[in-house]
């Protein structure tokens, strides 16, 4: 077999195998944010009914998560890829392991929303759940697109939403806090509601990761743990 030959066999394994893992992971990542909003709304609402149904079917990201490694460990195995080649499947396997641990914490609001007494919740306690929600489904939905488009410059916006949400975060147990010493009897409600305040900021953080992620595969860089100055830095160098 001639080296062209090798090359285009290797481009062709390529492109089917980028073809597939990359539908599979944005199915992935559909059903996470699916199943996020879904439990913030039964969250909100107090729905047990859907609360119950978003924790019967987090065994569906699960599979997916199992079924991309398969590929990836496989493809990895029989093709042995280089350059960006190899950091595209590195980073879908990374990618995966965020998306599934997005999963669990969507699992985890939709357990509180069963466990919760919505008969003492009032409305003030939701209503920074509610805002750091809005904020993290979209860093959620931003990140995908990233990853879908290997968007360095969206990547980049997500990085900069996930230090705002932090700050809402801590917001909101100042917040809390106060809830807490004004009425003594809410503490066991009010520390469940800002366990799901924490949710939220963890999904935002397994956002931010995936765009990091994105960055690693485009300018092959690990860009982790660094500031967002720097982040744009190493852009700007790239010319990108």
């Amino acid at each position: 077999m001639e080296p062209e030959d090798v090359i285009q066999h290797t481009s062709s394994e390529f492109a089917r195998f980028l073809k597939n893992v990359r539908s599979h992971t944005l199915e992935m990542g559909g059903l996470a944010e699916q199943h996020v909003s879904s439990a913030v709304q039964a969250f909100l609402d107090g729905n047990q009914k859907l609360a119950k149904k978003i924790a019967r079917e987090d065994f569906k990201i699960n599979a997916l998560e199992v079924k991309i490694d398969e590929e990836c460990s496989e493809f990895l195995a029989l093709q042995h890829p280089v350059a960006m080649d190899l950091r595209t499947v590195i980073a879908v396997i990374k990618a995966t392991t965020d998306l599934e641990r997005v999963g669990d914490e969507a699992e985890k609001i939709a357990r509180m929303t069963m466990q919760l007494d919505y008969q003492a919740v009032r409305k003030r306690h939701l209503r920074a759940v509610k805002h750091i929600a809005r904020h993290v489904l979209d860093m959620l939905r931003k990140s995908l697109d990233s990853f879908a488009r290997l968007d360095p410059e969206q990547a980049l916006e997500v990085l900069k939403a996930d230090a705002e949400v932090d700050q809402e975060y801590e917001a909101a147990i100042r917040q809390m806090i106060t809830f807490m010493m004004e009425d003594p009897h809410d503490i066991r409600l009010v520390l469940e509601i800002l366990w799901c305040a924490k949710a939220l900021e963890r999904i935002g953080d397994h956002a931010a990761n995936i765009c990091e992620h994105v960055l690693y595969q485009v300018l092959g860089k690990d860009l982790r743990h660094i500031s967002i100055e720097q982040v744009e830095k190493e852009l700007a160098e790239a010319q990108i």
